[in-house]
């Protein structure tokens, strides 16, 4: 099945209540396109085994939080819509419990994409806290357990523009990243198609400062499963220092690429702010700065504005030399994050149904202006129309 691993000791109950689970998410109303069935994730570019930017290529989906454009983020409602819609990956971004559990939430801040303020029981852990230089007042995930995390459940966190996926407020809990390899290996299965991981690791700065590291945790959990231990794994993060620590452990395998996210701003990673370093995420998207992230990474993932930049009126510009830059220093070039709401759009593909409306037509048709630039993959809410894009 294309090399993909089929896990022998899935248990018959795991399974059912697994599959049943995703099948519930997957029945639920969401995009009017139909799921595409894609091609099996490319491994030809990964290290060591074929050339980046050589020949004709089709650009890989991740599915962005899953498909959080009509489920809310870090779901299995949300990681089961975008994998029946058509993503190469799925996206865990990672962070620590209180008792050092690796769960899939975007930030530390737990606010806005669960119902813990409903919750009496925890009125008393509300404080405030600057993470990577942004401050907030409310709840935080490693101030819980993960028993204590379980009994919250997941919101929509933009629910002015998505009003749909916060139909599904309540319904999914806090997942752990075991949890989320599990839930993958058994879709993969039952699908006979390989699916990726492409987990973020958050914060890495602030969890070291506060006991709980999680880089070897991670990589602990990669090397326990026989699914991460065989198919595609892409590790992100918008620090450095953790990159190269892994790329140590973990050297030069097939299955596995290294993503160092930039932004295309005179901004510091915090890793390289808190070493009183100069480095800046605008000199990483150099020729220099990516000849020197192609030390230790495989694949350059900065904004999708950084590849076609907007006017001052909101259009596109002309494309960057950024995708060509990376290609010939061997970078693969897979950006973030295109999202199918008006208010998200470039003017050139906006419509007149108003700035939170969900645009599909306009959406599709900007991703394909993107990948016209000849990037290697990206990062999509809705991954339905990103294969929708590629397909047409």
């Amino acid at each position: 099945m294309n090399g993909l691993y089929l896990p022998q000791r899935l248990s018959r109950r795991g399974f059912i209540q697994t599959a049943a689970a995703a099948g519930a998410a997957l029945m639920l109303p969401g995009s009017v396109l139909a799921a595409a069935s894609p091609a099996s994730p490319d491994l030809s570019g990964m290290p060591g085994v074929g050339a980046v930017g050589a020949g004709p290529k089709t650009p890989l989906v991740f599915g962005h939080r899953g498909a959080s454009a009509l489920r809310p983020e870090h779901t299995l409602g949300s990681y089961a819509k975008a994998i029946a819609d058509g993503a190469d990956y799925i996206e865990p971004d990672l962070c620590s419990t209180k008792d050092g559990v690796l769960v899939a939430r975007h930030e530390a801040f737990l606010s806005e994409t669960t119902d813990v303020a409903s919750h009496p029981e925890f009125a008393g852990r509300k404080t405030r806290k600057t993470i990577d230089g942004e401050t907030h007042e409310g709840w935080f995930v490693d101030d819980f357990t993960l028993a204590e995390l379980k009994t919250l459940r997941a919101v929509e966190r933009l629910p002015q523009y998505r009003p749909g996926s916060a139909r599904y407020d309540g319904m999914f809990q806090v997942l752990t990243f075991e949890e989320i390899i599990d839930f993958t290996a058994a879709e993969a299965a039952a699908r006979g198609r390989i699916i990726g991981l492409v987990p973020e690791l958050k914060h890495s700065t602030y969890f070291a400062s506060v006991g709980l590291p999680l880089e070897d945790r991670f990589l602990s959990i990669l090397a326990a499963h026989d699914y991460t231990r065989r198919n595609p794994v892409e590790i992100q993060s918008f620090e450095v220092a953790n990159l190269k620590y892994m790329r140590g452990k973990l050297g030069q395998r097939a299955n596995l690429r290294l993503m160092q996210l930039v932004i295309a701003e005179n901004v510091r990673p915090m890793d390289v702010a808190k070493a009183g370093g100069t480095l800046t995420f605008a000199q990483m998207c150099t020729p220099a700065g990516l000849r020197d992230i192609a030390q230790y990474a495989d694949v350059v993932a900065p904004p999708t504005r950084s590849l076609i930049p907007l006017k001052k009126d909101g259009s596109l510009d002309q494309t960057s030399s950024l995708v060509d830059d990376a290609h010939k220093v061997g970078l693969r070039v897979e950006p973030w994050t295109f999202r199918p709401e008006n208010h998200f759009l470039a003017a050139d593909f906006r419509n007149n149904a108003g700035d939170a409306a969900r645009n599909e037509a306009g959406s599709i048709a900007e991703i394909k202006r993107y990948i016209a630039t000849g990037m290697d993959g990206f990062f999509t809410d809705d991954p339905a129309l990103g294969r929708a894009a590629i397909l047409g």
